[in-house]
């Protein structure tokens, strides 16, 4: 790695004034999961890295509150996110896809906040935050913002954020009454490897027809991405095998996925339309069973 200033602010306020001062020079580093390892490959090369250690115990960036739907601080470990009784009780669906992510360690030290703004296309908890319609709230200097997640990820690790910008906080609103949710992972490598494809689901019913369906995926484009054609398929229809079958097959035009030692583009679209299909069955029976007809 090439040669650095470290910086450990005392406040948040502190933090954002350093990055005013240092703009497109700086980097944040949170749990250091990701960016250290972009640095090690001189991917990325900041001047001065601004280390928010000091700043984990602030009731603000830190901690898991209700607010009518939930607030996640940007600086609560995946390992906090997956081990939260208040997360397990009212959003089972990031409780078990965090529990997927790479090993303990990992999980121990990667900050939810850090993970999405490190926008790396292969990490599991986008597509959970994208059909829970996750809103992130970021602080600059110039004041406060929110940032939906469907509009956060620009490009291959690329994201909607502004040099001088921090999130602060993930907010997820109230969910629809009586949803049925689902995260799937295939993984032919090694239990804390990236995912092949990852896709997460959220199926509510009225009766006995879809009336919301978010269908989100992972590994499979240049960023995380919702599935909005298998969304509108599923709309206002009856949820028998036939229609989830066609809905999935939909996912295959949408995605773009690259191809790596985890399988070929053509191999990795094909896992997608198997994946999705079985993620919504899945949330479909959840939702069944939470409407007392399952």
């Amino acid at each position: 790695m090439i040669a650095f200033e470290y910086i450990e602010p005392e406040s948040l306020e502190e933090a954002l004034a350093l990055l005013e001062q240092h703009g497109e020079d700086a980097k944040v580093l949170a749990g250091g999961t990701g960016l250290v390892n972009l640095m090690k490959q001189r991917l990325v090369q900041p001047t001065y890295l601004i280390g928010l250690r000091r700043l984990a115990h602030s009731p603000e960036l830190a901690e898991i509150r209700p607010n009518g739907g939930l607030t996640i601080g940007a600086l609560c470990s995946h390992r906090t996110v997956e081990t939260s009784a208040l997360i397990q009780h009212r959003l089972p669906l990031l409780a078990t896809t965090f529990q997927h992510v790479a090993s303990v360690r990992i999980r121990t030290a990667a900050t939810i906040g850090g993970s999405l703004a490190h926008a790396d296309p292969n990490q599991d908890p986008p597509p959970a935050l994208l059909v829970l319609d996750a809103r992130l709230r970021v602080q600059s200097t110039h004041g406060e913002r929110e940032i939906d997640l469907n509009d956060f990820f620009v490009d291959y690790y690329e994201t909607a954020l502004e040099p001088e910008e921090l999130i602060t906080t993930v907010v997820i609103p109230p969910q629809p009454t009586g949803a049925g949710t689902a995260f799937s992972k295939f993984l032919p490598q090694t239990h804390d490897d990236y995912a092949t494809v990852a896709v997460a689901a959220r199926i509510s019913l009225d009766g006995d027809t879809i009336a919301h369906a978010r269908i989100a995926l992972g590994a499979a484009a240049a960023t995380p991405l919702r599935a909005k054609a298998v969304e509108t398929a599923l709309q206002g229809q009856t949820p028998t095998p036939k229609l989830m079958r066609d809905a999935a097959a939909l996912v295959a035009e949408e995605v773009d996925p690259l191809a790596d030692f985890r399988g070929s583009a053509e191999y990795k679209r094909d896992m997608a339309v198997v994946f999705t299909q079985r993620t919504i069955g899945q949330a479909v029976t959840r939702a069944r069973e939470a409407s007392g007809n399952g």
